[in-house]
């Protein structure tokens, strides 16, 4: 499937970063958390991604632009830069990548309905560009193909911070994005959506995602909940990138398949 990442918004909990970067570049180790993100859903076969770009989406591009000569050797000879040999050696051979800018102040359904005409199949992935789990994709994928339901969201439960998701067996039943029970699952991203999600949305900037299409969908019976109890962690404050970055560190980032 295509993977659309949000890449878009503006980070403002973790302004100590995105005062010079967009969120999706902070790094985690000597990688943006976008690459370990794509990465992650790489190693399930999915490596057609659409990047919704907003703000300082100008990095994102600059970062996959010279990709190619920033992780491989290279000789070169002066004075005569189209004599270049790349010496491919990284493992990301392969991946296609759609970089859409989407405007500075677009919110998330905006973004993604922006993005349409890139999204080819009638199935496919939309993630967050600030959040990382160990959440089986494969499964996730049968999960939605075999509820027939327009939309899947994946659901947690590590924190109140998040969107609260009202839950009837695997349908929602509700979508509230402040939560109001402090165990309840919430939103924790990794949608699978079909197509028929765009007719959802609209290009108006003031169009949200999670405020009004998902709340729609789910009064409807149209959103399912797959159901995550494993590990979940975004990159939200300056707390969240010292845990992501102890946790690559010391060998246990739980994301890491390859």
């Amino acid at each position: 499937m295509e993977v659309v990442i949000l890449c878009g918004g503006f980070g403002t909990r973790l302004r100590e970063e995105t005062q010079f970067r967009p969120k999706p570049m902070v790094h985690i180790g000597e990688r943006p958390i976008l690459w370990h993100i794509m990465k992650y859903y790489a190693s399930f076969g999915h490596t057609d991604f659409v990047l919704s770009l907003g703000y300082m989406g100008h990095l994102i591009k600059e970062y996959f632009w010279h990709y190619e000569l920033m992780n491989n050797d290279i000789t070169l000879q002066l004075g005569k830069p189209e004599q270049r040999t790349i010496h491919h050696s990284h493992d990301e051979a392969g991946w296609n990548i759609t970089l859409a800018d989407t405007g500075l102040e677009a919110l998330k359904g905006a973004r993604l309905k922006k993005v349409q005409r890139h999204v080819k199949g009638d199935t496919f992935m939309v993630t967050y560009g600030d959040g990382l789990a160990n959440v089986d994709l494969q499964q996730l994928a049968k999960f939605h193909e075999e509820h027939g339901r327009l939309a899947t969201v994946t659901g947690i439960n590590p924190t109140s911070r998040f969107g609260e998701l009202g839950i009837d067996g695997e349908t929602v039943t509700s979508f509230r994005e402040k939560p109001r029970a402090a165990n309840s699952l919430v939103n924790g991203g990794y949608f699978v959506f079909n197509r028929g999600i765009f007719e959802h949305l609209s290009t108006d900037d003031s169009c949200d995602l999670e405020v009004g299409a998902l709340e729609d969908l789910a009064q409807k019976g149209e959103l399912r909940v797959f159901k995550h109890t494993d590990n979940w962690a975004c990159m939200d404050t300056d707390r969240d990138r010292t845990y992501l970055n102890n946790l690559w560190t010391e060998g246990h980032a739980f994301w890491k398949r390859w």
